[in-house]
Formats: C-alpha cells, sequence, structure tokens
C-alpha cells in the first residue's frame, strides 16, 4: 500500500514564543492544560478514516494538534514531526508487525499510545493494554471518547470507559481451558487456516500428531464450556482471542 502522508491543524505558537523541533523536551511534558494543544499523530490503513479523524480531533475545542495523519507505521517512525505527545494507532494494521513490536519501537522515546480497533472484544482489549497501550478506543465509540482518551495518556492518567472496563472484566472472567503449548499452538494455527498438515509442517511432527493435539484442544476447551467444533466457531474464538486479527 502507498504510504499517504499529511500535515494536518499545525497550530501557530502562542504569541511571546517560539515552536520546538520534533524531539525537544516540551514535547514529553503533560500538556492537558487549557489553551494547550497535544500534538498526536493518526496511524490507520484506511486514508478515509485517517483523514476524517485528523478533521474532527484537529477541531479548536479539542485542544488537538493534528501533527501526522499516516497510512504506514514506518512512515510514522521516519516522519519529520515525530516525536509526537500521542500516538494514536490501529491495533491490527496489514503489515505484518505484531502491535507489540510497534510499541517496543517506541521505547526510549516517551510517547504513549492509544489504540484503536475495530472490535472491542475481550482478548483484544486485554492484548493491546497488555503490550503497553497508555489506552483503548473501540472504533464503535465516540469521536469524544478517543479526545479523552489522548488527553489522558498525555497527562498520565488511566483512562477505561465503560466499554473498555467491561471487556477486562469479561476476559478476567473467561473459561480457562488449561491447555499445553502443543495444544494451544497447533489450535493457533488451525484456526489462521492452516491445513493440519501444514500444521503438522509447522510444529515439525506427523500429520497425526497435530490432529491429536487440535482435538484434545477442542476437547478441554468443551469441558470449559467453550465450543469449536466447528472451523467457524474456532475462528470466531481465535478472533476474540487475538490470535489472528478480525476479518
Amino acid at each position: 500500500m502507498a504510504v499517504e502522508e499529511r500535515q494536518v491543524g499545525r497550530a501557530a505558537a502562542p504569541v511571546g514564543t517560539h515552536p520546538q523541533p520534533a524531539g525537544h523536551p516540551a514535547h514529553h511534558r503533560p500538556l492537558d492544560a487549557a489553551g494547550t494543544r497535544v500534538r498526536i499523530a493518526i496511524v490507520d490503513d484506511h486514508r478515509l478514516l485517517v483523514e476524517g479523524l485528523a478533521a474532527r480531533l484537529g477541531a479548536a475545542r479539542t485542544r488537538i494538534e493534528v501533527a501526522a495523519a499516516l497510512t504506514s507505521w514506518d512512515a510514522l517512525l521516519t516522519h519529520p514531526r515525530f516525536p509526537v505527545d500521542v500516538v494514536v494507532v490501529e491495533v491490527n494494521l496489514e503489515d505484518g508487525v505484531p502491535f507489540d513490536q510497534k510499541l517496543r519501537s517506541l521505547d526510549g522515546s516517551g510517547v504513549p499510545v492509544v489504540a484503536l480497533a475495530r472490535s472491542g472484544d475481550p482478548a483484544t482489549v486485554h492484548a493491546a493494554l497488555a503490550a503497553g497501550a497508555a489506552a483503548f478506543v473501540a472504533k464503535t465509540e465516540s469521536a469524544d471518547e478517543l479526545v479523552a482518551a489522548v488527553h489522558d495518556a498525555v497527562a498520565g492518567r488511566v483512562h477505561r470507559s465503560p466499554t473498555v472496563e467491561a471487556a477486562l472484566q469479561e476476559y478476567a472472567n473467561r473459561a480457562d481451558p488449561n491447555l499445553g503449548k502443543q495444544e494451544l499452538t497447533a489450535l493457533q494455527l488451525y484456526a489462521a487456516g492452516r491445513s493440519v498438515h501444514e500444521v503438522a509442517v509447522h510444529m515439525a511432527t506427523t500429520d497425526e500428531t497435530a490432529k491429536s493435539y487440535i482435538k484434545r484442544g477442542r476437547r478441554k476447551y468443551r469441558a470449559a464450556g467453550v465450543d469449536l467444533g466447528t472451523k467457524l466457531l474456532l475462528r470466531r474464538h481465535a478472533i476474540r482471542e487475538g490470535w489472528i486479527p478480525p476479518e
């Protein structure tokens, strides 16, 4: 996908001050005071969504300046206005780079991340926050929720919407099938669309052994009250658990 970049809504410096270059320490202080704009970058695969968020979040009343609106994580890291105060990024960017790896690439920059996702299912919410995101906002929530998350993130405050709190509670109460490592690996590969033979090759074992891992994993889930008896049910569960990205 071609990288799309825009610089949106650059705010004028207050009278008597001078704009600071990217990376200046001033960009890493809490900027939640009235009248001060928080500089953010937005990263999502879909250009229309990025541009829509940039327009919505860049409104004067939000006290947010959208410094970069991008469709590529790599473009963020090389952007002339990076680092910013907060990065808003889609959890499941279609670039093959795991979300937790993206966050590790920000180590040392001090830039908090607000995670966006199409789904606010318990596994996705938990995985994003466990990876180190400062906040999580599902795309089914309002733009005002995202604005609040950005301001809380830059101020170092915990931000948990009712939707996120409910998802985390559901995740904490989920059934534990107590899978072995091989059973979990086989189920994850099979849920991702691999054939039994491909699962066996990946795990360096026989087809029969791979099939037994899958069967045992399904049996343990059934005992825990979760039916994964069909590929459709397994795939839906894999999406909920964050094993594979949402369709």
